[in-house]
């Protein structure tokens, strides 16, 4: 049997912020392209092998880019769409949401310092991102991320 293939790495224009958040929890390797012009999005897709996602309709006709034209503007519609056309990644690590690194585990002990008091006495699993410091944790929000997964993947079933 063959061996899923990988999502390629995104470039996700400015169009497409929360959506590039999302992409990022779920694992995939997510660049943000805020405020950039066009030809800049496509240098760096070029340069790095980045799989365009865009609203932009011009954009997604650039001859020199892959680009995925995103149809709608309903983020459960827009991760549905993505998930179909390139799969979920092998490796479900999660990335930072806010710089796109890898996040690693943290103690509970080396989380302390960094998370409100009530967080560390009720939660036990912690990552952090160590190119922006940030600490995470499967709180509330955790379970608003899963719900819309599974919304996304009955949504997919229902579609096949």
């Amino acid at each position: 049997m063959d061996k899923p293939t990988e999502p390629p790495p995104l470039l996700v224009d400015a169009m497409l912020g929360r959506l590039c958040k999302w992409l990022r929890l779920i694992g995939y390797d997510a660049v943000y392209a805020n405020h950039w012009p066009d030809a800049q999005i496509a240098a760096r897709a070029r340069a790095e092998g980045r799989l365009v996602l865009t609203r932009d309709r011009q954009l997604s006709r650039h001859k020199a880019i892959h680009c995925l034209l995103i149809d709608s503007q309903k983020l459960t519609v827009q991760i549905q769409q993505v998930i179909t056309a390139l799969g979920i990644p092998a490796q479900q690590m999660p990335r930072c949401p806010q710089c796109n690194t890898l996040l690693v585990n943290a103690t509970h002990e080396q989380a302390k310092p960094h998370v409100p008091q009530y967080v560390w006495e009720t939660q036990s699993r912690f990552t952090y991102c160590p190119h922006c410091d940030h600490y995470y944790w499967q709180g509330t929000h955790w379970q608003h991320v899963q719900s819309t997964l599974k919304q996304v993947q009955e949504n997919r079933k229902q579609n096949l």
